[in-house]
């Protein structure tokens, strides 16, 4: 699987938090972080989105499955991320879990994820990305340690 991110985390205790999750990771899974530049911060933030998105898209392999993070996206539990990613697993195929930046994602990173992947939910509370960043990594080592029988995840 891969994570692909905008921006760096520019909050250290986050930052911390995202390694040591992707550290974990790395025991259980193979998992690439990629990091696409935040767009200037004098633009606007229409054109922002937009090449933040363009930026997002270059980076995807084409025919790649995209999990994209949004909050009108699918609620999945930790068992049902799990299920996703053993799915594309024994389909031999390489998931990639996109988050967006500060002020989101534009319709064609949106319609990527509609027509090859899934519209995927942490909830229905609005979380900076950068504290995403480190949830989403967290539930990525979760659902790996479920795959694998280990102990971490308590039903």
């Amino acid at each position: 699987m891969s994570c692909l991110f905008v921006g760096k985390c520019r909050e250290s205790s986050l930052r911390e938090a995202a390694a040591l999750y992707e550290g974990k990771l790395a025991h259980l899974a193979r998992c690439e972080v990629v990091v696409v530049r935040d767009a200037p911060a004098a633009l606007p933030v229409d054109e922002r989105i937009r090449r933040e998105g363009r930026d997002l898209l270059t980076k995807l392999p084409a025919g790649a499955p995209a999990v994209v993070l949004d909050e009108h996206g699918e609620n999945w539990s930790s068992r049902e991320l799990a299920g996703r990613l053993k799915g594309f697993a024994d389909a031999a195929r390489q998931p990639w879990f996109v988050i967006g930046g500060a002020w989101g994602l534009s319709d064609e990173v949106r319609d990527r994820a509609r027509s090859c992947g899934a519209l995927f939910s942490l909830g229905r509370v609005t979380l900076p990305h950068e504290l995403c960043r480190v949830v989403l990594l967290e539930q990525l080592y979760r659902a790996a340690s479920i795959n694998k029988g280990l102990p971490y995840h308590h039903d």
